[in-house]
């Protein structure tokens, strides 16, 4: 079995003090990556979106983080819920549970299928109250621990919003004392989740409402459910926001989606305050490859005429119309992976502070995710 060899004699010793005296659970670690310690990143899960996962992992095959919690808020019809179902989604593809925590009972069964979701495997839940959602939490959390602690499950509580607490349930709506109870709850059950997560193949995921905040003249306007221990729990806050209507038909007048853009508010798996932008269409998802066009227009990787482009792969020029991109990427041998590795050294951040000058950057009063 591999010794670790510890320079600092006295950092050993206190480790060892520690650890015997705390029997049940190990505290203390050394990050120097010779053993796994809670705050390692165990594996990415894709959001269904390759540009959405570099801007959250800021590496290729990222996505949201295994054993960390990730909040998807925006406001109504943003796209929260598709991304979470496509996060279930891409877990069933790994071989992992799928778990749906349905607070709203507004999910359907066919747009799952459509998603990709086998929803003969998919462990739906269906709760009224925030106490019952950590409640389940808890309770798949422990048996996971008795049962197949090596088995990747993805949790997606949909929505923190939409769920009511018991005290709310019970009470007259002209009394006062009930609105804080969720804030309080959360908080309570969000420090024990945390820890719990932490140390299992498990991925949290919450979707959450944007509200606005009353007579709020200057900073972000915007709050969400649940008072201030989701947003400081999570690792990774997305927020969505609907760009605009995708139309077509003969006269361009029937909508078949929408352009989506989310802004990385909050992000400890790589920098945070970027974001992706990508096409959702309400018959088939996320158009991941779409997406691809535009960061390839954007860094100047093809040449654009009119509605052809044009790049070069292997010598040869290759054109085609964005319809036909996806017919492109599975008629010519190696060109998706081509593209891809090309996607990720474009948009994966490499520059450091150090080689910045007081000249090279910009100051701005701009503050983003200030609640």
């Amino acid at each position: 079995m591999y010794k670790r060899q510890v320079k600092d004699e006295l950092a050993q010793v206190l480790a060892d003090s520690l650890n015997k005296q705390f029997k049940d659970t190990k505290v203390a670690y050394f990050l120097d990556g010779s053993n796994a310690t809670p705050t390692d990143i165990k594996e990415f899960i894709s959001t269904g979106s390759s540009v959405l996962d570099l801007a959250i992992s800021n590496r290729a095959n990222g996505g949201v983080a295994v054993g960390r919690i990730t909040e998807i808020n925006g406001l109504e019809s943003s796209g929260k819920s598709l991304i979470g179902t496509h996060i279930l989604a891409e877990t069933q593809k790994k071989g992992g549970v799928a778990v749906y925590i349905d607070t709203e009972t507004s999910v359907s069964r066919e747009w799952l299928e459509t998603i990709g979701i086998n929803v003969q495997d998919l462990l739906y839940l269906h709760v009224e109250t925030v106490e019952d959602i950590f409640e389940c939490i808890e309770s798949i959390i422990s048996k996971i621990r008795e049962s197949d602690r090596d088995r990747l499950v993805t949790i997606l509580v949909d929505s923190l919003a939409g769920a009511s607490t018991k005290v709310e349930m019970e009470a007259d709506f002209e009394k006062d004392g009930w609105a804080t109870s969720k804030a309080i709850i959360v908080s309570k059950a969000m420090r024990k989740i945390t820890q719990m997560v932490g140390r299992e193949r498990i991925a949290l995921v919450f979707t959450n409402q944007l509200r606005q905040k009353l007579g709020v003249m200057f900073g972000d306007p915007w709050t969400t459910s649940g008072g201030k221990a989701l947003p400081f729990h999570s690792s990774t806050r997305i927020r969505l926001k609907n760009m605009g209507q995708i139309k077509a038909g003969a006269s361009k007048t029937d909508v078949i989606g929408m352009k989506c853009r989310a802004q990385i508010i909050k992000n400890r798996l790589g920098p945070p305050l970027r974001h992706a932008d990508f096409n959702l269409y309400f018959d088939s998802g996320i158009d991941d490859k779409g997406s691809w066009l535009q960061v390839m227009k954007d860094h100047k990787l093809l040449k654009v005429a009119g509605a052809w482009y044009t790049l070069e792969y292997k010598g040869k020029d290759i054109k085609f119309q964005s319809k036909d991109f996806d017919k492109k990427l599975e008629e010519i041998d190696g060109l998706e992976e081509y593209l891809y590795d090309l996607i990720c050294n474009a948009s994966i951040l490499k520059y450091q502070s150090a080689d910045l000058g007081i000249d090279d950057v910009e100051y701005t009063d701009e503050v983003v995710g200030d609640e």
